[in-house]
């Protein structure tokens, strides 16, 4: 019995060629007529033969030339790459058709090779697999299934002896080596249109239209939809996209680009350190203004208590100034100091920095007093930076105060 699928394909391919003979002036009699004749040749016993030799128009291909320009002869590229996790969108990791090109008038050979029978395998995977039930199928007296199948099989035949490219064709040098490797530039169709299958559906099916209208109305849809941006709409073939390729035809002749611009990169407020907070991260003529009231303050005759609160209070304001330095560094992504650009950078600044160490910095102090030394020790050599020679001498001896101060705002610095 034949598959169901070969019967509604020769009833369609039978009720097409009636709509196109039958004109409005066609009599009875010649209706009649047409009709005898279109049951005679659209049988499988009359129809297939024809087909098996007609086929050798067609090629199937998986990365036509003609999408270059239309006028691109070339040998018929049937790539097979191995499928791998590398996360690339590219041949052998989707899984697509093929796409063929040729006679235009022969494209429902195509059609009817890619007829999915009650096994579930088209009749091209049939034919490949020489299977019982496509032996069953295609057995007609006129002639012999083995050249049925030679002749639909040819479809995919490649004189590999011939194989030649087109000046058509989009062309780039690659490096390799020291030399370089000219390359042609081929696409692959069955991606391409995968992907615009795929928009489409999130674009314009029932359900993206439904969560649509219900944001005009401003009610809740369960699932919702998504949008892409900065789509460009690319066409082929012009008026005849059917002479570049089945695939190209059948989506009329457009396909999608996505956009492909370089990111915006977001300019970084603050510089990572890479060997020393202090000195590769703060600019010491920042607090230029700061450290010259202090040394008012530090080499006046008077020494009194208001002197000493506005002297601390000074001291604090440029510690908070670092404070609010050190969060913009913590609001970079965890990490970031594992990288090897940042291995000379001390074991107790990355854990006060990176937010990596965030619960470590919870559990223990023990790298607080490492920073604490470098806070006093950047502070005292940056006052002698800035003021010069005008600068008052301090030592190691003013260690002490610059710890206290800084112990003040121990919570901060947390």
């Amino acid at each position: 019995m034949l598959d169901p699928a070969i019967t509604d394909f020769l009833n369609d391919r039978k009720e097409k060629w009636l709509k196109n003979q039958i004109k409005s002036n066609t009599s009875d009699y010649e209706k009649v007529e047409l009709k005898r004749q279109a049951d005679l040749m659209f049988t499988l016993e009359k129809w297939l033969p024809n087909a098996a030799k007609r086929a050798k128009q067609l090629s199937a291909v998986s990365h036509p030339g003609k999408f270059c320009h239309p006028s691109a002869k070339i040998s018929s590229v049937i790539a097979k790459c191995k499928q791998s996790n590398d996360g690339f969108l590219r041949t052998g990791n989707v899984k697509v058709g093929l796409d063929v090109f040729g006679n235009a008038a022969t494209m429902d050979v195509f059609k009817f090779l890619n007829l999915k029978l009650e096994n579930n395998e088209t009749i091209l995977s049939n034919l490949e697999k020489n299977t019982p039930e496509i032996k069953k199928q295609l057995n007609v007296n006129a002639v012999s299934f083995e050249e049925i199948a030679s002749g639909l099989l040819s479809i995919k035949e490649n004189d590999s002896s011939t194989v030649k490219t087109s000046s058509l064709v989009k062309q780039i040098y690659f490096v390799v080596g020291n030399n370089y490797h000219l390359l042609s530039i081929l696409t692959p169709s069955g991606i391409m249109y995968k992907l615009k299958e795929h928009i489409d559906k999130l674009r314009f099916s029932e359900e993206a239209k439904k969560a649509r209208e219900n944001k005009k109305k401003n009610s809740y849809h369960e699932k919702g939809f998504s949008e892409i941006y900065g789509l460009s709409v690319i066409g082929f073939g012009g008026t005849k996209p059917q002479n570049i390729s089945v695939l190209n035809n059948q989506n009329g002749g457009k396909a999608y680009l996505l956009a492909s611009m370089p990111p915006e990169l977001k300019p970084r407020n603050i510089k990572p350190p890479h060997t020393n907070f202090f000195s590769n991260t703060i600019w010491p003529n920042a607090f230029k203004g700061d450290f010259q009231k202090l040394h008012s303050l530090l080499s006046g005759d008077y020494n009194n208590m208001q002197i000493r609160k506005k002297r601390d209070g000074i001291t604090k304001n440029i510690i908070y100034q670092i404070i609010d330095k050190l969060w913009v560094v913590r609001s970079l992504d965890a990490g970031w100091s594992e990288s090897e650009r940042y291995a000379k950078l001390p074991k107790h600044q990355k854990i006060w920095l990176d937010q990596l160490y965030s619960s470590i910095r919870n559990e223990n102090t023990e790298w607080l007093n490492p920073v604490k030394n470098d806070f006093a020790r950047w502070f005292i050599n940056t006052y002698t930076r800035l003021l010069g020679k005008n600068a008052i001498s301090l030592g190691d001896e003013q260690l002490p105060y610059f710890k206290e101060i800084i112990d003040e705002c121990e919570e901060a610095l947390r």
